[in-house]
Order: structure tokens, then C-alpha cells, then sequence
């Protein structure tokens, strides 16, 4: 990108708060042309939004990624999502698997900020784990992140300083995924007296240990980080981490021009490919078009997001007492009659891959397709199971409403007419994604769209979906979900700290589900990522965390 281009680009903000920040930015640019000091601004744009700065509530994708590099946790994953060490430089279990003890490092330092003394950076001690770890399970906070510790320690009682460098956490009982539980960027330290002071308003005013600092934050417009100089980590090479200057976020809604911004060479990043353009980028068998070909990175890999249909089967539901998807043979056929590889390649660019397997995703430890009963393409299965329900070619079963939101429609009408062709009648109902979320988390719908992201990369955390005790209100069992069997494997696993054998115990479960089918798998999503060709060192994990500390740009 040319200087005197990104310039005039900066200058677009021309309202007078933001005037030392144009400063900053076009010194950052504009030193590119200097032989002695190269600045490297990485651009990136976050169409969805921002709503906070503050780890206790991380919970989407933009959110996690600018938090991952202002903040530091215990532990950290790498690209194999392996639980690695971070501000614990190593960790010890009891033998009944209740007591976690990190050790940790002296050389992990909080940004500098006026409410320090001297407005210098302190060191990062167990106490700031204590007092981070604390405000999760804080109903004043009230924390999206609550859940990590809500029922597995009592209280603040759970968190233990037992010195400034070692730090001990007490669960009521075994939980063995709850080191990768951990790696979440809720688990991110921070300090006491710059919360204590912005209280709620901390959004907007973050001190961490990260890589990066906050500089400029004008919401809806424009967010900067800088580099962190005095950051502790190094790369494999030995050098010191992270490698840019800053990082740059703007909030472009519409994907359309955030994807001319990324050609033009205004952004050095772009997530995901929307439909709108996506066969313009991606030929159907998911490669580079001849158009865009060797003009950016296309970087492809599972993504721990299983996309599915759910369908609500708990028969004391006065909705599911008339519904035709209270008969198992019934659902059982709904699995067999789509065409999962069609789908994704006519519709998706082959970007995912089809669900045949469980509802734990490609790319999530431990998955083994091969183990695996689930569902393949088979509409003559699908119409002969019809007719055991007492429903040949469909004849006299009630017309089916499936809800969804408007992103999804044209999967959804796919769906529509995959099921048509066996005899099953449907209707698709277009909501809004909020609202369709409050109706299925109220159990207010029998046959529903969802997705299930990864929290953290234990398949656990798919389960948990089905556990009994876990059903509405309590928890995310929105299809009602209810199998003795399932409930003692689920159990089981919480003692068992060996992961294959675990493992093991996961595909047991995953496997009753498939039987019982209470969901249908579409897909499994994949990640894709765009970069420009001057970047290098990116991530490619399985749950999508933008890594900057390693990126460099030239």
C-alpha cells in the first residue's frame, strides 16, 4: 500500500478527538518509507462490531481476538490446540484431580497506566488470578463467562494465592477439560486497581500483560493497539514478541466493501468469504478462481463449529405432544434424506465438511469419523423408516415448520426441498437471529437452525448439550435431550483424566445421539481465512484465535 493511499485513508476522520491519533497512525505508516525504523501496521476489520474490551465478557469472535492480544491467561493453545504454557509456566494436578497448582512466571508485567504508582506496569502476582477469577463468578459483574467456575468451585473460596508466584484453584469435584477451559480469553488477568477504578466503564479503558496496549478506541469507527515493548514472551527464532507495531480495526458493516477494502489492499485480513461473493473468489471444488488467483492467501482448516437442525423431543413439552418429530423414526429419516455433499459443495463452495459423522466437529481432539454411526445420504432408507411410522410417502404427516435466520435461508430451502422429495412437507420461517435465539432457548420452537462454536477445545463442551441436567433453564439442552445412558458416560468422563480413554468415552455418547437423533448434522464448519501476500506467521487453529504476536508483515 502506497503511503500517500493510506494516508489520505487515515484522514477520512477528520473530527478533532481523534487528532493525535491521525498523528500516530500516519507516523506509523509513513515511517515505512524510513531505512531506519520500519513500522508494520496489521489492518483487519471487525464487521460485526465491538461491544467490549473487558475479558469478563468475550463472548464473540471479535471480542476474543482483540482481547488475545491485550491480555494473558495461565495457559494458552497452540495450533494443534494443545494447552500450553502462558503466565503459568507449568501446573500441577492432585491424584484426585480437584486441586490445580500453577507456578508462575516473574517476568509477566500489567501495561503501564496512570493507576499504578508512578503510572508504571506492576508485576502480575497470583493475588491478580484471585481477584481476575473472582469477578467471573461476581454477580455484579455478571460475567458472560460466569459459567467457567459457576458450579465448579465454591465461590471465591476456590481461588487460592498461596504466594505471589503460585496460584492454586479447588473444584468441588474432577472436571479433566478443565485445563483447556482455562485457555478461554475469559481466563485473562487483570488488575485490580485499574478495574476498581473504570468499574463498568473498564470496556473502554483495558490493562493487560499482552502482547499489545490500547491506544484509541472510537467506537464504531476505528480501534488501535500498540505494541507492547516490554512484552515477556519470544518466538521459536529467540526474538521478542510480537513482531508488528500496532494492530488496526475498523468496523466496515457491509461485507461487501470490507472485501474491496481487503483487494485494494487496505486490510491484510479478511474472515470468512460471504455468500454474496463468494463464487466470484472460490470455484465450487473451494479453489482460487482464475480472477483472484496468486493475489492474496487463501488459508483453510476445520473450524470447531458443527452446524445443525435441531428438534425438540421432550415428550412432556406440550408443544412436542402433537409433533410429528416426537417419533424417532421420523427424525431418523429427516438424517438420511439430505444430501450433506451436495450441499456443501453447491452451496458453500466446499467450504465444510458434510455432517455424517456426531455432532463433535472435524478438527476437535479426539474426533475419529470412522467410529462414527452417523447419518449418510439415503432416501430410500428415509421413505422405508416413513413408512414404519405409519407415514408412506409422507401420506397424512402434519407439515413440519422449521425455523431459521435470514443468513441461512437459501441451506434451509435446500433442506426444504431434500425433504420434500421423500414426502415430508415443510415450512421455513425466516427470524431474526436474537429472536430465534430467545425462542429456543425457551423452548418455544419443535424444529430449529443452530450452530455450536467451540468454547474451549474439549468435545465436552458439545456434550454437555445433551446432558440431562442441563436442560432449560439450566443450561444449553435445547432439544430437550434426555438418555440415562448418555448421563452415566457423561458422568463417568469426569473421571477420567486419561484423554484417549476419555476420548473414547465422548464417541459412546456422541454415538447414542446419532441413534436417537435429536439433531441433524449439516455440516462442519471450516475456517477461512484470507491474508495478503506480505503476510506471514498466522494461526491456523482449529478454533479460529487470531494469534498477532506472531504475525509479521513486510
Amino acid at each position: 500500500m502506497g503511503v500517500k493511499q493510506h494516508c489520505s485513508t487515515i484522514f477520512k476522520f477528520s473530527n478533532q478527538p481523534i487528532f493525535k491519533l491521525l498523528l500516530l497512525l500516519l507516523f506509523i505508516s509513513c515511517s515505512n518509507n524510513t531505512s531506519t525504523s520500519k513500522k508494520t501496521v496489521f489492518n483487519i476489520n471487525l464487521d460485526e462490531g465491538l461491544s467490549s474490551l473487558d475479558p469478563a465478557f468475550s463472548r464473540n469472535q471479535n471480542a476474543i481476538w482483540m482481547n488475545n492480544a491485550l491480555y494473558n491467561g495461565l495457559v494458552q493453545i497452540d495450533d494443534s490446540l494443545k494447552t500450553i504454557p502462558c503466565i503459568a509456566k507449568s501446573w500441577d494436578i492432585s491424584t484426585d484431580g480437584t486441586v490445580y497448582t500453577f507456578h508462575l512466571r516473574n517476568d509477566v508485567y500489567f501495561h503501564d497506566d496512570p493507576h499504578f504508582k508512578n503510572g508504571i506496569g506492576r508485576k502480575a502476582v497470583a493475588a491478580d488470578f484471585v481477584y481476575s477469577f473472582s469477578r467471573l463468578v461476581d454477580p455484579k459483574v455478571a460475567s458472560s463467562g460466569s459459567w467457567i467456575f459457576s458450579d465448579k468451585v465454591n465461590g471465591c473460596n476456590g481461588f487460592i494465592a498461596i504466594n505471589d508466584s503460585t496460584f492454586q484453584v479447588k473444584l468441588k469435584q474432577p472436571y479433566p477439560p478443565f485445563i483447556s477451559m482455562l485457555t478461554s480469553q475469559y481466563c485473562s488477568v487483570v488488575p485490580h486497581e485499574v478495574v476498581d477504578f473504570y468499574g463498568k466503564d473498564f470496556r473502554q479503558h483495558p490493562v493487560g500483560t499482552g502482547p499489545f496496549r490500547f491506544k484509541y478506541w472510537k467506537e464504531g469507527e476505528v480501534l488501535v493497539l500498540l505494541k507492547n515493548e516490554h512484552y515477556w514472551e519470544k518466538d521459536k527464532d529467540g526474538s521478542p514478541l510480537p513482531h508488528l507495531d500496532a494492530i488496526r480495526a475498523t468496523f466496515i458493516g457491509d461485507k461487501q466493501t470490507a472485501f474491496m477494502e481487503f483487494i485494494s489492499g487496505k486490510l491484510d485480513f479478511l474472515n470468512d468469504i460471504d455468500g454474496s461473493y463468494r463464487d466470484d473468489i472460490l470455484t465450487k471444488s473451494g479453489k482460487i478462481t482464475t480472477k483472484y488467483k496468486g493475489k492474496f492467501i487463501l488459508s483453510t482448516g476445520p473450524f470447531l463449529n458443527t452446524i445443525y437442525l435441531g428438534m425438540l423431543v421432550d415428550s412432556s413439552l406440550a408443544i412436542v405432544k402433537s409433533s410429528p418429530l416426537r417419533h424417532l423414526k421420523i427424525r431418523q429419516a429427516i438424517n438420511y434424506a439430505i444430501d450433506r455433499k451436495k450441499m456443501i459443495k453447491y452451496l458453500r463452495n466446499s467450504m465444510g465438511t458434510a455432517g455424517s459423522a456426531g455432532f463433535i466437529p472435524v478438527g476437535m481432539p479426539g474426533f475419529e469419523a470412522d467410529k462414527m454411526q452417523g447419518y449418510s445420504y439415503n432416501p430410500e432408507k428415509a421413505r422405508q423408516l416413513l413408512k414404519e411410522a405409519g407415514y408412506p410417502n409422507g401420506d397424512n404427516l402434519p407439515e413440519i415448520v422449521l425455523h431459521t435466520t435470514v443468513g441461512y435461508r437459501s441451506l434451509i430451502e435446500y433442506v426444504q426441498g431434500q425433504l420434500s422429495q421423500i414426502g415430508i412437507k415443510t415450512s421455513v420461517e425466516i427470524t431474526q437471529g436474537a429472536s430465534l435465539r430467545e425462542l429456543v432457548s425457551k423452548n418455544g420452537v419443535n424444529f430449529f437452525y443452530g450452530s455450536w462454536l467451540a468454547d474451549y477445545p474439549d468435545a465436552e463442551n458439545y456434550l454437555s448439550v445433551f446432558y440431562s441436567k442441563n436442560k432449560i433453564p439450566w443450561g444449553p439442552n435445547y432439544t430437550g435431550f434426555n438418555n440415562k445412558q448418555f448421563d452415566a458416560l457423561f458422568v463417568q468422563a469426569y473421571h477420567e483424566p486419561n484423554d484417549e480413554k476419555r476420548y473414547a468415552l465422548y464417541r459412546q455418547m456422541d454415538n447414542i445421539v446419532m441413534q436417537q437423533s435429536p439433531v441433524v448434522i449439516l455440516y462442519y464448519d471450516k475456517r477461512v481465512n484470507l491474508y495478503q501476500n506480505n503476510i506471514s506467521g498466522y494461526s491456523v487453529n482449529a478454533q479460529n484465535l487470531l494469534v498477532f504476536k506472531k504475525i509479521k508483515k513486510i
